[in-house]
């Protein structure tokens, strides 16, 4: 067995798409800006984030409501300079909720919210760099 994605239901599709790939920097699969799916990788690993429209799903399994209520999911993204990559993103709209600071002693991280209030934590392990 292998793990292939981990995948969010999301309402606003586009707003989503254009936030994992313009802000964060992810790599969309196929270009799908306006759904009802997108899987995005980093530009190394085999890791994956996908998106899928809620609404579609919905149809599909004849239940989920229409929107989400309180924090279902956490998405975790490692980088290697968590203070540069912050950097970055807010430079591209993003608001971070927290940090960087450190989260453990090999541990730094920074959270923000994605679109659809899915959390989002970067995280820079300290241990690799040194």
């Amino acid at each position: 067995m292998e793990l292939a994605q981990v995948r969010l239901l999301v309402s606003d599709f586009a707003a989503c798409y254009r936030f994992y790939a313009d802000v964060l920097g992810l790599r969309p699969q196929s270009g799908a800006v306006d759904g009802p799916y997108e899987k995005f990788g980093p530009a190394t690993g085999s890791a994956g984030i996908a998106l899928q429209d809620r609404a579609m799903m919905a149809r599909i399994l004849g239940e989920l409501g229409d929107t989400a209520t309180g924090h279902r999911s956490l998405v975790v993204l490692r980088v290697d300079d968590l203070d540069a990559y912050c950097e970055r993103i807010t430079s591209r709209g993003a608001t971070l909720l927290h940090g960087p600071a450190p989260m453990t002693d090999r541990m730094r991280v920074a959270h923000l919210k994605d679109p659809e209030d899915n959390l989002v934590e970067l995280q820079e392990w300290l241990l690799l760099g040194g």
